[in-house]
């Protein structure tokens, strides 16, 4: 708390440096992947994907947030909880194991066997890092994570570029997977000198594992509704079809993680210790997001614009269908960025009962947009989740959070212009 400002100026200013150099990786490797495999390659791990995503929810259970946005917790809590995510992660590994004959049957794909039990074994280097790296997201060290994150991003995408030009196919995605967890969980344990002890009964983690809890309910409906997607493409259109989809998506997601996720990663625990003071709470979170939406908003639309142009530039001409399904989906990325802030609020504030409350709402109304689109395709379900996004969940989502709290309904108008809604108040 002394030096709190400071180093959440920091933490943004090496965040949003790591993550610009990640862009730059993912694009190279974007670009050159491309090249080297077919968008059946990436359908084939897309559907798999779709599988073993929902599994790792199940790994963290949401102790990680919980670990941060605590006020206080003791070293015997700590290391229950490692205990409890490393048995989760073992058990998560198994059962993806197990269902794998059974993913390759409903998707009518014998390669998917493979593919699934090779993924399976990245849930384990997952598990080990849980509570490392939560303990240093909340003392804020974020050049530690860069250093790991962009270490392993790199020595991963290297492996995938040797696989790909030996003709490894789809398993140049599954193996660059398997040595980004493993050197991310190695580096992740040499940069926090935190050691697990032994697990402690009554330690006093049943309230962390309700909070815990919560996200993790959260988290299940969110991914089924924004998964739902590509299970439904990859099952009634083929491989073909949700190859290109998947990339519109990924391109989509790209830039919207570079800015949230950094922002995101220093948001939470910054305003976790504000909690107990309105004002400054109040004022933290505008700023920031004020500048998601600088950010985010223009590039988004320039993105849409040029859309046929940055396929044909990054993916090259085998992957022109991609260009107008991305145009339909940004239309729900100009306000996607927004609307993941008001994940900061639920969590920093301990309402992650709420959280999974709207998490029933808001993917309930998701699911059936998809539904209603999947006649058309791709395309179809594009169109119809944007314009669902944007004329319906975004002002609901609104709406729940700000239903109370420090920041209530009416500071979103300080994203008008300065006469609209003057903003000095809380800056």
């Amino acid at each position: 708390m002394v030096d709190l400002g400071r180093r959440t100026v920091r933490g943004g200013a090496v965040t949003i440096g790591t993550q610009v150099l990640k862009f730059l990786v993912n694009t190279v490797g974007t670009i050159v992947l491309a090249r080297l495999l077919t968008p059946e390659d990436y359908g084939l791990v897309g559907m798999v994907a779709v599988v073993t995503g929902f599994i790792l929810l199940f790994k963290d259970l949401g102790l990680s947030a919980a670990t941060v946005q605590k006020s206080e917790v003791s070293e015997a809590q700590i290391s229950t909880l490692f205990w409890v995510n490393v048995a989760l992660s073992v058990a998560v590994m198994l059962v993806t194991a197990t269902i794998a004959p059974l993913v390759a049957w409903f998707y009518g794909q014998p390669r998917l066997l493979g593919i699934t039990l090779g993924l399976s074994v990245g849930f384990l280097f997952g598990g080990l890092t849980v509570q490392h790296e939560a303990l240093i997201r909340r003392q804020m060290r974020f050049s530690f994570l860069a250093a790991a994150e962009i270490l392993s991003a790199v020595v991963a995408l290297t492996g995938a570029i040797i696989l790909a030009w030996n003709n490894a196919g789809y398993w140049a995605l599954v193996g660059s997977q398997l040595i980004q967890g493993f050197l991310y969980a190695t580096l992740i344990w040499l940069f926090c000198r935190w050691r697990p002890g032994r697990p402690v009964r009554y330690s006093g983690v049943r309230s962390m594992i309700a909070f815990g809890r919560n996200v993790t309910g959260f988290g299940i409906l969110n991914y089924f509704a924004r998964n739902l997607d590509n299970m439904l493409i990859g099952r009634f259109w083929g491989s073909q079809q949700l190859g290109l989809y998947a990339r519109a998506y990924q391109l989509l997601l790209l830039p919207i993680d570079q800015i949230n996720g950094p922002i995101t990663a220093v948001a939470v625990p910054a305003l976790s210790r504000l909690v107990n003071e309105p004002e400054r709470y109040r004022g933290a979170y505008l700023r920031l997001l004020d500048k998601i939406t600088m950010l985010t908003m223009p590039l988004m639309a320039f993105m849409i614009v040029t859309s046929d142009w940055i396929v044909a530039l990054l993916l090259g001409p085998k992957w022109a269908g991609v260009g107008r399904i991305f145009s339909l989906l940004g239309i729900s990325g100009l306000v996607q960025p927004i609307c993941n802030t008001t994940g900061w609020l639920f969590i920093s504030q301990d309402r992650t009962r709420h959280l999974f409350q709207w998490g029933v709402v808001g993917s309930t109304i998701i699911i059936l947009s998809i539904l209603a689109g999947l006649p058309w395709g791709a395309r179809g379900v594009a169109a119809c989740y944007s314009v669902t996004f944007v004329v319906l969940v975004t002002p609901l989502l609104f709406w729940f959070v700000g239903r109370q709290g420090p920041v209530r309904l009416w500071i979103y108008t300080e994203l008008l212009p300065p006469q609209s809604a003057p903003s000095a108040q809380y800056s």
